[in-house]
């Protein structure tokens, strides 16, 4: 037995507290899933916050690409302009680029440092401020004027305006904030043209950019719908790791109150047999009337009831206590060589009273020459008494019962026993094999049993590693089949070599 102590206790406390943690954040992460779904806001500001983490990110890693492809934009303008302004230009750009990734550095360490709108509205701000310096690169088509310069100008634009929409389709205000800068610089350089070929290569330029546009606005949509659908999955698996939690703890409960149970009754063997032991023993003496005639016949009839009684709920307990010690793995095999084909025979003769009331016939078919089973004679005798007593209990008037040993293909030890009874019914079969369940014949026939003699049989069986076969059908009878493994089948040795000195 277990022994309640204070460390147990204290085991169990911290292992419910931690249980009870568990499944209060399991229903704190479904709630918040739910709300975001049912939200009548839009998905938008419900996933504001993933939008923004998800901008912080693309922010940080286009950092040094950005500031690579700015720097070399810088160096090719020395071309045209005075190093100092191209430097400078390319300072201010990538200072603009670096403030950008900082920021958004600082959201990913520290998340909740500041309200969403205080981000976003950092965010914006240096995405504008970045799109405006990188604008401002057409002031070098005033410095230094040049057909070749303008067409440099209009596909770095083109470039970069590409490139910033797609990284800042996360935030849909950041996607106009990175392009609209950049197609006024691409205006511009339109319009300071006088060619109607430049003018054609800037409306071909200012396309392509609100076709980003477009594309960019697209991304945008298709990330808040994954991140929609992200939320769905994320309350999905909370609902199904909820129902096996639940699952999980009330299999944990009914084990828990199965395994004390059946140690309860383990350990009552002596408590509940003791008292059943004496009122047998005085109802043996008072019925036999060992001490003296009854003076009222009435007494000796009642000392026959109390006596019958006491003997059919001692079965029972035996049963009860033997099924418990079986669920408990407190069975011991007390194992042996035994004969299977005797054992079967002894048990035919022991029932054979009983057949014979109800004029049964009882036939044993018996394979000669089976070697020796190593098993628990007691167990074996308890699973052919239990199956035979089921037959001859269901079997009617004038029918049969077969008791077959042999063996199998295989090579293993069988015993099966088949009876001309009602049968079973298909959807009875795992019924019947439940302890304290019985079929529906049973109970309208209004046979005596607790239900327990197969349950027994079976864990039996399993303890012996063998199997359990129960066939049966309507108006035709019920056959089962104990099958006992080939490794318990004892080969036979042979004599002994002596040598000659």
């Amino acid at each position: 037995m277990t022994h309640l102590t204070a460390d147990l206790v204290d085991r169990r406390k911290a292992s419910e507290d931690r249980r009870r943690t568990e499944h209060l954040g399991r229903k704190t992460a479904i709630h918040a899933a739910r709300e975001k779904l049912t939200s009548t806001t839009g998905l938008a500001e419900v996933f504001e916050n993933e939008t923004l983490r998800l901008f912080a990110s693309s922010k940080a890693s286009s950092c040094i690409p950005l500031s690579v492809y700015t720097a070399l934009i810088g160096l090719c303008l020395t071309f045209w302009a005075p190093p100092v302004i191209a430097i400078l230009w390319s300072a201010i750009s990538i200072s603009a680029i670096m403030l950008g990734a900082l920021v958004a550095q600082r959201l990913i360490a520290n998340p909740h440092n500041g309200s969403l709108a205080a981000w976003k509205s950092r965010f914006l701000a240096i995405e504008s401020f970045q799109s405006a310096v990188w604008s401002s690169v057409v002031v070098f088509s005033v410095i230094s004027n040049g057909d070749l310069l303008r067409y440099f100008l209009m596909v770095a634009l083109l470039i970069y305006g590409s490139t910033s929409s797609i990284l800042a389709s996360s935030i849909r205000h950041a996607i106009y904030l990175s392009i609209m800068p950049v197609l006024m610089g691409i205006a511009t350089l339109a319009i300071m043209c006088n060619d109607v070929g430049k003018y054609m290569l800037a409306i071909l330029g200012s396309g392509a950019l609100i076709f980003n546009l477009f594309l960019a606005l697209r991304v945008h949509q298709t990330t808040i719908e994954s991140l929609g659908f992200r939320a769905e999955k994320d309350a999905l698996i909370g609902a199904l790791e909820e129902a096996n939690a639940r699952h999980d703890e009330a299999r944990r409960r009914a084990e828990e109150a199965n395994l004390a149970k059946s140690l309860f009754l383990a350990t009552m063997s002596h408590e509940l047999r003791t008292p059943l032991n004496a009122i047998l023993g005085f109802s043996e003496v008072m019925k036999s009337e060992l001490f003296g005639p009854h003076s009222i016949e009435q007494y000796k009839e009642y000392s026959t009831d109390i006596h019958s009684s006491g003997e059919h709920l001692l079965n029972i307990i035996n049963e009860i206590l033997d099924l418990s010690r079986i669920e408990a793995g407190r069975y011991e095999l007390q194992e042996e060589a035994v004969d299977l084909a005797a054992i079967a025979e002894d048990c035919r003769h022991m029932l054979s009273m009983r057949a014979r009331a109800k004029s049964i016939n009882l036939k044993t078919v018996l394979e000669s020459g089976l070697p020796k089973l190593w098993a628990d004679e007691r167990a074996v005798r308890q699973i052919i008494i239990n199956l035979l007593g089921n037959a001859i209990k269901f079997t009617p008037q004038g029918g049969e019962v077969t008791i077959k040993a042999g063996w199998t293909t295989q090579g293993a030890q069988y015993v099966a026993i088949r009876d001309t009874g009602p049968g079973i019914p298909d959807d009875e079969l795992p019924t019947v094999l439940e302890s304290f369940s019985r079929g529906s014949i049973a109970i309208k026939t209004a046979e005596q049993g607790t239900g327990l003699g197969l349950p027994i049989v079976k864990g039996l069986v399993d303890i012996h590693g063998g199997q359990f076969q129960l066939r049966s059908k309507l108006r035709e009878g019920t056959e089962v089949i104990v099958i006992f493994p080939v490794e318990r089948v004892m080969e036979p040795l042979g004599p002994m070599q002596q040598s000659v000195g």
